[in-house]
């Protein structure tokens, strides 16, 4: 990240500006992962009408940075008109798609319009693997053939690549695939419960010694500075998350929260206006209200060093806003090892450790 864009998100955070939203278009989708977190509701999903509206509202509030994602986003039938209007309200618009409905002339369309980046789950450059995660047969190929449409149309792509035990051996693979398409790449060891607290997903999770690995692998993680651990915090007045402050979701049926991995409720777009929702919906201010010092078992944690907490994380698979994730722990836990670091996460060994 650049100076200016720095100075930008530390100003939205300061202001409380919505600086960058995830709206979701649709639950629907034409694969079926076996990790995915997302929940298809009896409930109707918002119009073309009312999404125009909700990005009006959006640029009013001061949003700049926009990702529309899903569900599979190319299942709207309005996605071009969507994505058209988005960028006539000057948003800077990122999709995330699986690419299977992607063509060569949409493609094309996607860079007409002038959308900054497409983002696609790979899983794996083996086809039996990658199709078995999404259970769509031939998924990999129909992506592939989508990402060099989209490279050829000029659009900068990312493959992201979340890891699970079935998968894990060829996260390599993946980035040179990335490197030979000409696109960035994500490897993502988490893998979340899903937001209607249903933790199946997290048995997908790699096991201790695969994190390590992937953790200390160079091709990944250069070699980690030298890190000394404080004997106390010194962040306690600090905001333990930037969701709810400079970022937040709207779900596909209108509903507006601090993230959308943090799986909270706050008003919907249909019953208020999002401008107020955002500003003084209880939940969304008791979200924002939240400090490290707060934190009940993280606060005192002499792993902080080494954490990359989610509240929504903790919240869905450990039912505490305010506690541990028990996945950060394992993750802080690894990241101290790789450093050289001798340190005990203050809520280790109180939950079931993360399957060897």
């Amino acid at each position: 990240m650049g100076a200016l864009s720095e100075q930008v998100v530390e100003r939205s955070m300061a202001l409380g500006i919505p600086l960058s939203v995830h709206v979701d278009l649709t639950m629907r989708c034409n694969e079926r992962c076996v990790h995915c977190y997302r929940v298809i509701e009896d409930r109707g999903e918002l119009t073309t009408a009312e999404v125009k509206a909700l990005l009006a509202d959006l640029a009013r509030a001061g949003t700049l940075y926009l990702t529309f994602s899903g569900g599979e986003i190319f299942l709207r039938p309005d996605l071009f008109e969507l994505i058209a209007e988005a960028k006539r309200l000057r948003f800077d618009l990122r999709l995330k798609t699986n690419a299977l409905l992607v063509t060569a002339a949409r493609a094309a369309r996607l860079r007409e319009l002038g959308v900054r980046q497409v983002d696609i789950s790979i899983y794996s450059a083996d086809p039996a693997v990658h199709d078995g995660v999404t259970r769509i047969p031939g998924s990999l190929e129909r992506s592939l053939a989508a990402i060099g449409w989209l490279r050829a149309a000029g659009l900068s792509v990312k493959l992201n690549c979340p890891l699970m035990r079935s998968n894990v051996d060829g996260y390599r693979e993946v980035r040179a695939l990335a490197e030979r398409l000409g696109a960035a790449c994500g490897i993502d060891p988490m893998i979340t419960a899903r937001n209607d607290g249903d933790a199946s997903p997290v048995r997908l999770r790699i096991g201790r010694a695969d994190l390590r690995r992937v953790l200390t692998d160079p091709v990944l993680s250069p070699e980690p500075p030298p890190v000394e651990v404080p004997a106390t915090r010194p962040d306690l007045d600090d905001v333990a998350c930037g969701a709810g402050h400079n970022a937040c979701y709207v779900s596909a049926y209108g509903d507006v929260m601090p993230c959308v991995a943090l799986p909270i409720a706050c008003g919907n777009v249909r019953e208020q206006p999002f401008a107020e929702i955002w500003s003084a919906a209880p939940r969304m201010r008791e979200v924002r209200a939240i400090r490290v010092r707060d934190l009940h078992t993280c606060a005192g944690c002499a792993a902080s060093t080494f954490c990359m907490r989610c509240p929504g994380q903790a919240l869905v698979e450990d039912g505490d806003l305010r506690g541990p994730s028990s996945a950060a722990c394992e993750h802080a836990l690894a990241r101290a090892e790789l450093a050289g670091v001798s340190v005990v996460p203050a809520s280790f060994g109180r939950r079931s450790p993360a399957p060897r």
